[in-house]
């Protein structure tokens, strides 16, 4: 229903922020509260876009921003970005012109910000200068035909997955791992270790002690100075982590187009996921599996496939998205579905955590799509081997441990005996301990060749 009412726009300017009038569709244009249910709340009175950001006018004339998620009839549901204290029924409601710009460029390095672009390290302000990027935080596609092949490996400095699954530049992969396992050690190691030129770290939906601690542990001065971090704790509304993840690729976008190779870490998918089946089930969207609804499913693909290559010419994001697995359930449907639309998936496994062996990849879960395009056969072979006498001691570990095993018995069964403790350690590395790309090939050829002559490959 249309309002009767209209204020000038003068008498707007004693109720919200004057700069940012300029952002509004249309100043006689405004809606009004009709009610607040759980995460959303219901605005008449003006037409808007799925999209459309707003500005809900509290009590106090402080401004809060919002986002139409969906309507029914005349009917317009938003979701805040932040806390709607001071908000009543009948508060107007405003649209705003713009669209939602994403900040990228040179001076983001070394910097921690929220899902809105603003700095949260107390290091100042950002530049005003070349602030906002021309293009939406919904990056347009890419036409997957005018994509640069996957060609050539990336170092991250983890010997384990340089050697047994190695990573090509414009990738995409999902690290696998329950609480516990050390994830986020390994994101701090690859983030430090790795030869990519710009690293984008995304903290979506983690506790607010662990975005302090993995920015000044796990990832350190060093890892900082060329890394930005994009922080969305777990207490920050749905709306701010869906666009905290939205502004990581967003950034990891800007600089693949400058032609530089992006590592970008998202911390976790699964956090991003749960944020879109809250603000799906808000706007009354039927749950369907495991209580995900199908947008869920539709958003995951639209995130993932913004990593990768760009076209010819132009730079990489080779992307690492971390999925939780809830009691270290692999069949849990995030991260089933992760697993459909990703380039290959590193697993941690519980039981070499708790056996101390740091970082926990589980190799013979563990597999890279795109292995035999950017490694050379007779590298192929060797971890394939690798993997060969891993799973023959694993399959006949019990015989071996109860002692029933009788060596002589299998040829196979004596070299993985012989070698597990070497291809345990060989996994193994240090937290301040970088092992290069060439460096990890040479290692794991000197560790198979004898192996491979026994066995007469």
């Amino acid at each position: 229903m249309a309002l009767s009412n209209r204020l000038s726009l003068a008498d707007r300017l004693q109720s919200y922020d004057a700069t940012k009038i300029e952002n509004i569709v249309e100043p006689t244009i405004e809606g009004r509260l009709t009610r607040v249910v759980g995460l959303t709340m219901e605005a008449v009175g003006f037409s808007a876009a799925i999209g459309c950001p707003c500005y809900v006018i509290a009590d106090d004339g402080q401004t809060i921003d919002a986002e139409v998620v969906g309507f029914s009839g005349e009917i317009l549901y938003l979701m805040p970005v932040k806390s709607i204290q001071g908000v009543r029924s009948g508060a107007r409601v405003i649209p705003q012109l713009n669209k939602h710009k994403a900040i990228a460029h040179e001076h983001l390095l070394g910097r921690v910000i929220d899902g809105l672009g603003n700095p949260i390290d107390h290091l100042g302000k950002l530049p005003l200068s070349d602030q906002s990027s021309d293009e939406d935080v919904h990056h347009s596609r890419i036409n997957p035909l005018d994509r640069a092949a996957i060609k050539h490996p990336l170092d991250v400095g983890i010997r384990a997955i340089n050697a047994l699954i190695p990573v090509g530049k414009g990738q995409r992969l999902g690290l696998f791992a329950g609480s516990g396992v050390g994830k986020s050690v390994l994101l701090g190691m690859m983030t430090r270790f790795t030869t990519a030129d710009i690293v984008v770290v995304g903290l979506i939906g983690e506790r607010g002690r662990e975005v302090k601690e993995f920015i000044e542990h796990s990832l350190g001065e060093e890892g900082l100075k060329r890394s930005i971090v994009i922080a969305s704790p777990a207490d920050e509304s749905p709306l701010m982590r869906l666009r905290a993840s939205q502004l990581c690729s967003q950034i990891a976008e800007y600089y693949r187009d400058q032609g530089k190779d992006v590592l970008l870490l998202m911390d976790s998918l699964t956090r991003y996921a749960q944020a879109q089946r809250e603000i799906a089930l808000a706007i009354g969207e039927p749950p369907a599996t495991k209580g995900y609804p199908p947008s869920v499913f539709a958003k995951l693909p639209q995130l993932v496939e913004r990593a990768g290559n760009g076209k010819e010419g132009s730079g990489s994001i080779t992307a690492f998205y971390t999925v939780l697995t809830e009691g270290d359930d692999l069949q849990d449907p995030i991260a089933d579905s992760a697993r459909a639309i990703l380039d290959g998936h590193i697993v941690l496994s519980r039981t070499l955590a708790e056996s101390g062996i740091y970082p926990a990849i589980d190799i013979e879960m563990s597999i890279s799509r795109v292995m035999t395009s950017i490694s050379e056969p007779s590298h192929v072979k060797k971890l394939q081997r690798f993997k060969q006498l891993l799973a023959a001691y694993y399959k006949n570990r019990d015989l071996i441990n109860i002692g029933a095993y009788v060596k002589g018995s299998d040829p196979e069964i004596d070299l993985a005996l012989e070698y597990f403790p070497k291809l345990q350690q060989f996994i193994q590395q240090g937290i301040e301990e970088p092992v290069v790309y060439e460096d990890s090939l040479t290692q794991l050829t000197q560790l198979l060749d004898v192996a491979m002559a026994q066995s007469g490959q």
